[in-house]
């Protein structure tokens, strides 16, 4: 069964445009949990433009299933709170401040990052965190994820998201399809992510080698006009579609 990971942090900037209490973010947790999350993911960046650490600390006593945490290797508040909170999972992803959304994946091919990633992975699972890397749908970046020491990938699904028609999308679709085979020839499990929505995510879903998707800006969107358990459920229903139907 393929799993859902629900990014909720724009659910956090909705309430950070006010500097508000709501919408209240633990009850967007536990609505996703109800009706269909099978784990939630925040992402704690330096400039805390939706999460917070409060939200961290709160959101991991309050959730009964998975908590994810993405976090750039670099932000060494972040990574000491991570280290306290101690998440079911940490996703390593790259940062910039100017960025409206996380660009790219995690450049662990160059050596300066790949050496602030193997000291981060070092301290997070000395703690019993499992460790993802965010990465573009590049072969090569497999060997490396398994040498630091990743257990999972999450494979960053922009590009083939963002296709301006279908022979573009299809090369990108390929893409994915061959680094999450390369991945799994690595050992290592397969997550994948960004931009995926309700007109998208099937082609993904169907690639019966990814565990599990993590969405957010397209549910936190949509619930917006039908609200969020209806939201959730409809994409869960989706995904759990697409993987029946490679099954008949």
């Amino acid at each position: 069964m393929i799993k859902l990971g629900v990014n909720i942090d724009h659910v956090a900037t909705l309430r950070q445009a006010r500097l508000a209490i709501e919408p209240n973010l633990i009850r967007a947790a536990v609505l996703s949990e109800m009706y269909g999350a099978d784990g939630i993911t925040i992402h704690l960046r330096e400039d805390r433009r939706h999460i917070q650490d409060n939200d961290l600390i709160i959101i991991r006593k309050a959730i009964t299933k998975k908590l994810n945490l993405e976090l750039a290797t670099e932000n060494n508040d972040v990574l000491a709170l991570a280290l306290d909170i101690v998440p079911d999972m940490a996703t390593l992803v790259p940062e910039t401040r100017e960025e409206v959304t996380t660009e790219g994946g995690l450049n662990v091919e160059n050596k300066t990052v790949r050496l602030k990633t193997e000291n981060a992975i070092e301290k997070l699972k000395n703690k019993g965190v499992t460790i993802s890397l965010f990465v573009d749908p590049k072969p090569e970046v497999m060997k490396i994820a398994k040498e630091l020491g990743a257990e999972y990938i999450e494979i960053h699904t922009g590009a083939y998201s963002e296709a301006k028609n279908c022979k573009i999308r299809k090369v990108e679709l390929q893409k994915i399809i061959e680094a999450v085979k390369s991945a799994r020839a690595m050992g290592l499990n397969v997550n994948a992510g960004h931009g995926l929505n309700y007109d998208n995510v099937t082609e993904i879903a169907a690639i019966k080698e990814i565990e599990e998707l993590n969405i957010g800006h397209s549910i936190v969107a949509r619930s917006v006009f039908v609200g969020l358990p209806a939201a959730v459920k409809e994409m869960k229903e989706l995904m759990i579609n697409a993987r029946k139907n490679i099954l008949l």
